[in-house]
């Protein structure tokens, strides 16, 4: 792939010359490159994927229809230099990500805190956590709230016995996209 920067025969050029090059608009640079070679067979992952992503302008065209998200995305969007449904689009294929669940503080006592840092390509909309003992019964489970870079956590009953019990932390965007990671102590 090659930029052509400040060229009159090649500025604005987009289209296929021949079977060798391929000339389209980047960030209002021109940029030029091989022909892609196309394969015959489609795999079934590669049909998924089509399918996921066909979901994903479904998502991003009603996005657009949405003022108010619309507004969100266009300031990402503004950000990145990039187009406004394209940030939607890659919001839809992207679940949140849980980078850690901090126990630390947790020791079973009415409000303690669990930290969790969850990140998303765009927003993360809500992180919930539960809490079993090792048996599997429910001891509590609820919403945490976002506090600068961590969501935080605050128990809201007492567990006397912690060994084994597993914390469940489940992450979800603005598309819905979830991410659940767990912990045992």
């Amino acid at each position: 792939m090659a930029k052509s920067v400040n060229n009159i025969i090649t500025h604005g050029l987009t289209g296929k010359i021949g079977d060798l090059l391929v000339f389209r608009q980047v960030d209002g640079k021109t940029v030029v490159s091989k022909v892609p070679r196309k394969t015959t067979t489609v795999t079934e992952k590669q049909k998924q994927q089509r399918a996921k992503f066909q979901e994903a302008v479904i998502y991003s065209k009603a996005v657009m229809q949405d003022p108010l998200q619309k507004e969100e995305y266009a300031k990402e969007a503004k950000e990145k230099g990039i187009q406004t449904n394209a940030v939607a689009i890659a919001d839809f294929l992207k679940a949140p990500r849980i980078e850690e669940i901090n126990l630390s503080e947790y020791t079973g006592k009415k409000n303690d805190i669990i930290k969790i840092k969850a990140f998303d390509d765009f927003k993360v909309k809500a992180v919930t956590v539960k809490i079993e003992n090792a048996d599997g019964t429910l001891v509590e489970e609820g919403n945490a709230v976002e506090s600068g870079l961590y969501w935080i956590y605050t128990a809201k009953q007492n567990n006397a016995d912690l060994s084994g019990d597993k914390i469940t932390v489940r992450a979800t965007d603005i598309p819905d996209n979830l991410t659940e990671k767990e912990e045992t102590l």
